[in-house]
């Protein structure tokens, strides 16, 4: 099961920091993703780290804002967002597959509910 947590409203240039809690099974084996969806359109990649956290892979438009880190101690994986702007407003979703990063959604075993993130202008 996977948890997210950390959505809100912020204005843009602000920061939010996402959280994605992990339970039932090794957490630690699992390569994690970011994935977010707006409105209307198709759910894209984010931000992927692998099961050891030493390889991380992010959308172009997010590189040097956004940063994904994970405690596989804590079962956590969270995704630390700045600099945002009102293009980046969308659902939110962590994701967990084995092996590597994926940036394709239907390569994705678990998926959590969601958080909304709304950057106003």
């Amino acid at each position: 099961q996977l948890v997210e947590s950390g959505g809100g409203l912020v204005q843009a240039g602000g920061s939010l920091r996402l959280s994605c809690a992990a339970s039932g099974r090794t957490f630690s084996l699992y390569a994690m993703g970011w994935f977010r969806q707006a409105p209307g359109k198709e759910r894209d990649f984010v931000a992927g780290i692998t099961w050891s956290g030493g390889y991380t892979q992010y959308t172009d438009s997010v590189k040097g804002r956004f940063t994904v880190a994970r405690d596989n101690a804590k079962n956590t994986v969270w995704l630390q967002m700045n600099s945002l702007n009102p293009e980046d407003t969308a659902v939110y979703y962590c994701a967990a597959r084995h092996l590597s990063v994926a940036v394709t959604p239907s390569d994705y075993d678990y998926w959590g509910q969601g958080t909304q993130v709304i950057v106003s202008a």
